[in-house]
Order: C-alpha cells, then structure tokens, then sequence
C-alpha cells in the first residue's frame, strides 16, 4: 500500500527560541581572497592557485576552504586553464613523475 502525501495539509516546522537565536548570531563567513584585496584570479598566480588545490591536486571545495561563490569560480577557471598550459598538474602522479 502506498502513501500518498496529497490528502495531508502541509506542516511547517515551528521556530523555537533557541533556533531563532542561532540564526540571529550567526557570523557570515568572510571570504579570504576578498579580504586579502583580490578581486580577479589570475592563472598565472601558481602560489595562489595551489594553496586551493589538494595533495591529489584535486580542486578544494568551498565549503573547506571559506571562497565565496563568485572566487570559486575564479577559482576553478584558473587551475583548469593552468593545468592546460601544465602549470599546475592534473593529478599526483604527474608530480612524481621525473624524466631521466
């Protein structure tokens, strides 16, 4: 037998005080690159670019490293055209990799 949600009237979760309080004080995260002073994301900037890139050379989420949305995808425009041009590598083992 299947549920069907159609027949039920619709509940809204009440707020509390305590959660009302919570979302009263809650500090915005601040952005690192904004306050830094940078407003455009250069490819070229390979210090900048690999501090937001993991050992695996995999691209940091935004929720870990604190980017607003906006620099985020600055972000992964640039380490994707730095890989292209092998500034930065696609994955750990082309760091590894030395030619004899």
């Amino acid at each position: 037998m299947s549920r069907t949600f159609q027949n039920r009237p619709f509940r809204k979760r009440k707020k509390t005080a305590q959660s009302m309080q919570r979302a009263m004080f809650r500090k915005p995260p601040s952005c690192p690159l904004l306050s830094a002073g940078i407003t455009q994301v250069d490819y070229k900037d390979i210090d900048l670019l690999s501090r937001h890139i993991t050992e695996e050379a995999r691209i940091q989420p935004s929720a870990y490293s604190n980017v607003c949305a906006k620099m985020q995808r600055q972000l992964k425009r640039a380490i994707k055209q730095a890989r292209f041009l092998s500034l930065l590598p696609y994955s750990r083992s082309h760091t590894l990799r030395r030619d004899k």
